[in-house]
């Protein structure tokens, strides 16, 4: 007669035991908040920071001798007429017309130096990087308002085998200094044009997408 309450007590609890148990294993990252396909009012980003391989054109007001076209070296420094070696990643073109102006000033007087950035990579934490099962991986720059379905279209979206609804989006925040992950539907996204799973990008995302195990 005792063993009925106490048996009910048990299958109770196993109950419980279950359900935690199916919760922590459907439980992934947390999803993004959904974005428009094309954004109801255009937003400037942050402001841009001048990477290796960026093409700069540098003017010098009524000094052409002194104006050029160069190339960020891949050790992030530029040279110039009368510049040598002058650091130039990490710099805003504002930074970099400034730092111009200064060098300059030695050999002509209040020199008026304008950076114009024409073609651009820019610097990782500017980029969004996407990886795994992709027609073509790659790293691309960022554009103000950029989305999910932008990157996938810039890398040719999934290969024959990816796990699209099991990617993940990892971000790292620089003001708290934390990396969080996040889940992706990008099959649903592609496949079935659902648009809640287009969620915007920030500078320095990396996409990651698995592939299929079947």
């Amino acid at each position: 007669m005792r063993s009925g309450p106490v048996s009910r007590s048990l299958f109770t609890l196993g109950l419980a035991a279950s359900s935690l148990a199916a919760c922590s294993s459907t439980g992934g990252p947390p999803e993004l908040p959904p974005a428009a396909y094309v954004a109801n009012k255009e937003l400037p980003g942050e402001e841009y920071v001048i990477g290796p391989l960026d093409q700069l054109n540098i003017f010098v007001w009524r000094n052409p001798e002194l104006s050029s076209k160069v190339q960020v070296r891949p050790d992030g420094r530029i040279t110039t007429p009368l510049v040598d070696d002058m650091s130039a990643v990490g710099k805003t073109p504002a930074q970099l017309a400034d730092d111009m102006k200064k060098a300059l000033g030695e050999y002509v007087k209040n020199p008026i130096v304008s950076v114009i950035v024409e073609n651009f990579s820019g610097t990782y934490s500017q980029q969004v990087r996407i990886v795994g099962a992709t027609e073509k991986p790659a790293s691309i720059p960022y554009r103000a308002n950029m989305t999910l379905l932008d990157a996938m279209i810039a890398v040719g979206g999934l290969s024959q085998y990816a796990a699209g609804n099991k990617a993940r989006l990892v971000r790292y925040d620089r003001a708290s200094g934390k990396q969080s992950e996040f889940s992706l539907q990008i099959s649903n996204l592609l496949k079935k044009g659902d648009s809640s799973a287009n969620v915007r990008l920030e500078p320095g995302d990396v996409i990651i997408i698995p592939e299929s195990m079947f």
